[in-house]
């Protein structure tokens, strides 16, 4: 019901967008030089700083955990919290993926090296609280466990393409998985593996899939393309100048800037 929630308010959030003129209001700006940031939709904040400490947030700044293992692992590279209750972090370096509960304690570790998993740029979590990862050597979408063992794997896809993506992103939705590569395009299986189609949409950021649309950040544009309808809208940014990183929710936009986030809403 959260995520039928979350998608319908996205839509009515579209629709405003498109009825109003100024769509865009800014709400408040959360101050610091943050490395990274993710917002869950709970409206959570996970901010990663400079020296690599993550913190939790509610919406109103009051911490509700900090995560500080950098000894042991080094420089995060991504985090996923789809989840409010479990949120992924990525260590690229190390192939290692560390589990963290609500409060940001570890409660796992997934070291993707002991199944021969070497090279992983993009993670997701799955509609069944499982993990995609997409290995870049063997040139397969898998899923992996908690455990590390993999539970399903795509053929070779140099045996599919001509040209195999390299994804930034993994996002699962509706009985879908999205694998985004802003050169090649998106990449769209179903929940058990199979190759369904791709869409030659290239070139966005902050790359996202609610329900059967897709969006992210193009041009000073929000972008979004019904993959059924093949329609593509834009909408004007309220920031001009370039920002370190933009993340789309319902009714909510962020913007990542040198000074801190700040944070825009619907009129």
């Amino acid at each position: 019901m959260r995520v039928l929630a979350f998608i319908f308010f996205f839509f009515a959030f579209l629709s405003s967008m498109s009825q109003e003129k100024e769509s865009f209001v800014f709400e408040k700006s959360i101050s610091g030089e943050f490395a990274d940031f993710e917002v869950d939709i709970l409206g959570n904040y996970y901010l990663l700083s400079a020296k690599n400490q993550l913190k939790k947030t509610n919406s109103k700044g009051d911490s509700i955990g900090v995560f500080n293992d950098i000894r042991r692992y080094g420089k995060i590279s991504s985090m996923d919290v789809t989840n409010p209750l479990k949120c992924l972090v990525y260590f690229k370096n190390y192939s290692t993926i560390v589990v963290l509960d609500r409060f940001l304690q570890p409660v796992n570790t997934i070291d993707l090296r002991k199944q021969s998993i070497f090279q992983v740029k993009a993670i997701a979590q799955s509609y069944d609280n499982k993990i995609w990862i997409y290995d870049e050597q063997n040139q397969q979408l898998k899923k992996i466990d908690d455990n590390g063992d993999v539970l399903l794997s795509t053929p070779d896809l140099r045996m599919v393409f001509d040209e195999v993506p390299s994804p930034e992103k993994i996002v699962d939705q509706e009985g879908y998985v999205y694998l985004y590569d802003p050169v090649k395009g998106v990449y769209v299986f179903d929940i058990y593996g199979t190759f369904k189609t791709k869409i030659s949409y290239l070139g966005l950021n902050s790359f996202t899939v609610f329900g059967k649309t897709i969006a992210g950040i193009n041009d000073g544009m929000l972008m979004t393309y019904g993959i059924g309808t093949l329609t593509e809208k834009k909408y004007p940014l309220p920031v001009k100048e370039k920002s370190e990183k933009w993340i789309i929710h319902p009714g909510k936009l962020y913007v990542k800037r040198k000074e801190g986030i700040d944070v825009y809403f619907i009129k």
